[in-house]
């Protein structure tokens, strides 16, 4: 076989070519659509309304799938198991609102009142340090650099209280949107759990009987590298909100279940979300004193020790190997593209990408082996 006519039977043959003009047409007729686009606001519309209720719904399906397949295997039936798991959870997070709610809404609406009261000691605190220490011949100039910057302030907020309205507007519709997604997401969930498999094998029936081989592979590797990360990632946050709640309360800080708690929410964001979670518990530590900062740094120091060397790595072990870089990259680019939700299931979606990607390279060596491998050396199969 000449040299040639393999490599164009290797990238494809006729197939490429057809490929090619199939890729052409699909980039023309997005680009005909796109000049219409104005036509499908209703489905974007519709689209923004459903997917978010999906997507709670796959997140809560992935931490309550085990435990439903366990009670199944205890011989419950599985609606049964569905249902009791269901009136289990909504019952203790029912009454754990109950207990801690008023203790949560007392401490968020003093930390409101006081939180700038807070920031102005710390300002003027670190306005004394600089003064009195080695940065005191820069500090006028800084403040004069900062005053020369903000002399339009007042026109800033005029632009600013001009789009209030478009603002009130969003802020309804986003609130709206939050109250779908919270009524609706238990009926999608519900019918995950109980007809999940069921309508994966009839999405697979589907496809043509060659690729369906092929389709379930990578479905059923997304469903474990995502369903494990999105486990684990609850996990780990619960604990560390649990740890950091015990090391406030034994320190004495002010604010402690309310700082746990967003320490546990933002914990869900790999790397970032520690550093938004110390934030407020710094600038509150630095205010009481300096005694209670060192105190803060012990016991921050020693939760991120067992996360770091306990906790993540025997939770996090079943998930997918990233590189902390490209942890960094995709949460940088998923939050520019798609804001807040694009940081949180940024990771889950590069999971989703990496597997794909890894299942079409396996592919490709497999080919490259069959047509080169021979004569030139073989890939390697990991």
């Amino acid at each position: 076989m000449k040299s040639s006519d393999r490599f164009i039977k290797f990238i494809g043959g006729r197939d490429l070519l057809f490929s090619l003009i199939l890729i052409i047409l699909i980039g023309i007729t997005i680009f005909i659509f796109n000049q219409v686009k104005f036509i499908f606001d209703p489905l974007i519309i519709v689209l923004s309304t459903v997917v978010p209720p999906i997507i709670l719904a796959f997140v809560t399906y992935y931490l309550l799938n085990p435990i439903v397949d366990l009670l199944e295997r205890l011989h419950i039936k599985r609606i049964w198991g569905i249902l009791i798991l269901i009136l289990g959870i909504s019952g203790l997070i029912t009454g754990l609102v109950l207990l801690i709610a008023p203790a949560v809404e007392a401490q968020v609406k003093d930390l409101t009142e006081n939180f700038p009261t807070y920031i102005k000691q710390m300002s003027e605190g670190l306005q004394t340090w600089v003064q009195n220490s080695f940065l005191a011949p820069y500090y006028d100039q800084g403040y004069t650099w900062l005053t020369t910057h903000l002399n339009d302030i007042t026109s800033k907020i005029g632009d600013y209280l001009g789009g209030a309205v478009e603002g009130i507007r969003s802020v309804a519709s986003a609130l709206t949107s939050i109250v779908v997604a919270i009524i609706t997401f238990p009926f999608i969930l519900f019918f995950l759990l109980k007809d999940g498999d069921e309508f994966k094998r009839y999405c697979l029936k589907l496809l043509p009987p060659k690729y369906r081989k092929d389709a379930d592979q990578i479905l059923h590797n997304m469903d474990v590298q995502v369903g494990s990360y999105i486990q684990g990632q609850i996990i780990v946050a619960l604990c560390i909100g649990t740890l950091l709640f015990i090391g406030y309360l034994i320190i004495g800080l002010d604010y402690a279940i309310t700082l746990a708690i967003i320490a546990a929410v933002t914990s869900v964001v790999p790397y970032l979300g520690p550093i938004i979670a110390i934030t407020p518990a710094i600038i509150i530590a630095l205010v009481a004193s300096p005694i209670m900062l060192l105190k803060l740094g012990i016991v921050w120091a020693a939760v991120q020790f067992l996360e770091g060397n306990f906790i993540s790595p025997n939770i996090m072990g079943r998930t997918l190997s990233i590189h902390p870089l490209t942890i960094i990259i995709v949460l940088l680019s998923a939050g520019n593209l798609f804001g807040i939700t694009g940081v949180i299931l940024g990771i889950p979606g590069y999971a989703i990408i990496k597997v794909i990607t890894v299942y079409i390279f396996g592919k490709f060596k497999a080919r490259y082996n069959c047509f080169y491998g021979e004569e030139y050396g073989y890939y390697e199969k990991k």
